[in-house]
Parts: structure tokens; C-alpha cells; sequence
């Protein structure tokens, strides 16, 4: 009826006091005000207009902000080869559980569904970016010469795989926005102070903005 469903969609707004259950009361507060959905991937989440609108005033300010230090923005492939990641084997330990990996590159459709075209695996196994780190220090191996062309301060807004065993909406989820930024300097010094100077962005724009 109409009135259950609108009991219903009330019940669904109702926020738990955080005295009460602080879990329950963020779980509460993020579904009352539609800020993300529940996606049909287990561990990932649809975010609505209003989340939208937050992360982009956050990405914003947080923009300006890396683009004052002296950081151009790029964008690097969602798609890593294993290998890559296989060089810096302790840098992904963390988290090389969470990887996704694609092994064909084509689909097959057969009377029970579609599935991987056994004729289309790849080469080598491709992981959805967890970190750009490996595929950007590729590029910097590519792009710098000489000390003439450092420092190097490139930024990026994307979005990263981690396959979280346990979620929770914008604080751990199997797939999330993120801003990486990646330098390379002449002298250990000046890399110091370039992650110093990032900190200090970082603490003011939360302090201010958040």
C-alpha cells in the first residue's frame, strides 16, 4: 500500500544517535541523505547527485590547491600489466590480495550466457589500477632526460580497484575516487619539502573545507 511504502521510506531516513551506535548512526546518516546507493558489485557504491556534488567541491578545492605547488594534472591507463607490478612486488604487497586482473579481452555467447573467449586470453594478465605508481614511473623513466627536466609534479584524479573483503560508503570500498600525486626532484631535499608542502594542502583544506 501506499501508506507501508511511505512508513517504510521514513523508516529508511531515521538516524541512529551516534551515542547509541556510531556505525549504525554514519550508515544512517549517508542513507538519509542519499548521498550513495547500494551497487549490484558486492563492495562497490553508486553515488548519487548529492555525494557527487561533495567530491566535486572537494576535488575542486583540493585542485587549485595541488596546481598552485607547481603539479600538472595527467591521466595514466585504468589498466596495469601484471609485470609492472611484479617489479615492485614489496611496494603492492599491501594490497596485491585486493587486485582485480583481466584475462580476455573478448566475450563468448553461448546458450547458458556469455563467457570468456578462450581464443581471446591475453598475452599477459592486465590489473586494474590499485595505484598508478608503477605505470607513472614508467613514463617519468620516459619523460626525464636530464636534471633540466626536474622537478617533475604530476597529478591525477581517478578512480582505483581494491576488492575490500569489508565495506563501508566514501571509507572502504572495492572501488573509490582518489587524487594520486607523483615527483621527481634533483635532491633528496627538495623531494622532502615537496611532500611537506603537500601535507600542509592536505591539512588545510581539511581543516577548512571538511
Amino acid at each position: 500500500t501506499k501508506e507501508g511504502k511511505a512508513v517504510e521510506q521514513e523508516s529508511s531516513r531515521m538516524i541512529t544517535p551516534a551515542a547509541e551506535d556510531f556505525s549504525a548512526w554514519y550508515a544512517s546518516v549517508i542513507s538519509a541523505a542519499e548521498l550513495v546507493d547500494q551497487s549490484p558489485v558486492k563492495g562497490c557504491m553508486v553515488i548519487r547527485p548529492w555525494g557527487m556534488a561533495l567530491w566535486e567541491r572537494t576535488r575542486e578545492a583540493l585542485d587549485a590547491r595541488i596546481a598552485a605547488t607547481g603539479a600538472e594534472n595527467a591521466y595514466f591507463p585504468l589498466l596495469i600489466p601484471q609485470s609492472f607490478l611484479s617489479r615492485e612486488a614489496e611496494h603492492v604487497d599491501g594490497f596485491a590480495k585486493e587486485c582485480a586482473v583481466v584475462t580476455h579481452h573478448r566475450l563468448l555467447a553461448t546458450e547458458s550466457g556469455v563467457v570468456p573467449d578462450p581464443a581471446a586470453k591475453l598475452e599477459e594478465p592486465l590489473v586494474v589500477r590499485p595505484t598508478s605508481e608503477t605505470i607513472i614511473w614508467h613514463m617519468f623513466s620516459k619523460w626525464i632526460s636530464s636534471y633540466r627536466d626536474l622537478p617533475l609534479k604530476v597529478n591525477q584524479w581517478a578512480n582505483v580497484v581494491r576488492w575490500e573483503m569489508r565495506t563501508r560508503p566514501f571509507l572502504r570500498s572495492s572501488e573509490f575516487l582518489w587524487q594520486e600525486g607523483h615527483t621527481a626532484h634533483a635532491t633528496r631535499d627538495e623531494a622532502r619539502a615537496c611532500a611537506g608542502e603537500m601535507l600542509e594542502v592536505y591539512a588545510e583544506v581539511v581543516e577548512s573545507l571538511l
